[in-house]
């Protein structure tokens, strides 16, 4: 019984010098980045496939791009963590890709690699909401430090699904992110849609009204697709920098 006593009194000997030496320890730190960055882009059935395909050349292009990289390396660290998430209706949003820090043109070149290749993911309706949901998730979850957290929602057509989005983006920036806005106008759109993408006001009025919202918040007005990585560029390099003043308000 005294050979048993002893070694119980080893084991939790054992257990507690481990337990002080866990206690003591220092924690590892959250890395450190300029901003983190939640691009939420619109993939709801009113953006065909070769739209779909311009934006994604369009990011690809901004990313590279010899401006947004000399913003990035002008930050206080150098580094911005970015994802991307893409949303039709309520229950179809999705990270597509997830937190990736972006540094220079290597680590910039391999996310809009992975970018380009990846696949759509949804053609539902359009819950912008439910995307400004899953950021706000996403940030929370990213495991950075940074002096500003911001959500991109790019799309061409209004809130018709899931949650409302005003309470959304209420609730976003409540919790100090800052939401901006690139809303690309269908200036040719099929009757069914018209009230959908040119709602009362214009889209960049819906945006500025509904969806955007935070510290230094602005809306982006892009006609053209084919303008959408000059859009995107621009919009970057005013996050980026933090500028004072806002990126041109149409493209």
């Amino acid at each position: 019984m005294r050979a048993l006593s002893r070694r119980a009194a080893n084991r939790c000997g054992v257990l507690l010098a481990a337990l002080c030496l866990v206690s003591t320890s220092p924690l590892r730190a959250a890395e450190p980045v300029d901003m983190t960055l939640a691009m939420v882009s619109d993939v709801s059935r009113s953006i065909d496939d070769s739209e779909f395909e311009l934006q994604k050349q369009g990011y690809a292009a901004a990313f590279t791009d010899q401006q947004v990289l000399a913003a990035i390396h002008g930050g206080t660290v150098g580094a911005i963590a970015v994802s991307y998430i893409e949303f039709a209706s309520e229950g179809e949003v999705r990270t597509v890709l997830d937190w990736t820090v972006i540094r220079d043109e290597a680590t910039a070149r391999d996310f809009v690699n992975r970018l380009v290749a990846a696949p759509r993911s949804y053609y539902g309706r359009t819950a912008i909401g439910a995307g400004i949901d899953r950021a706000v998730q996403s940030l929370a979850e990213s495991g950075f430090t940074t002096p500003r957290r911001v959500i991109d929602v790019c799309g061409d057509g209004t809130n018709n699904a899931g949650r409302d989005v005003n309470t959304a983006r209420d609730d976003a920036v409540r919790s100090g992110i800052t939401i901006n806005g690139l809303a690309i106008i269908n200036d040719h759109p099929v009757s069914w849609t018209y009230a959908h993408v040119q709602p009362q006001g214009g889209l960049a009025n819906y945006y500025r009204q509904n969806v955007t919202g935070g510290t230094g918040s602005f809306v982006l007005e892009v006609h053209d697709f084919h303008s959408f990585g000059e859009a995107i560029t621009r919009k970057l390099i005013s996050e980026i920098a933090a500028l004072d003043l806002p990126p041109p308000s149409r493209l």
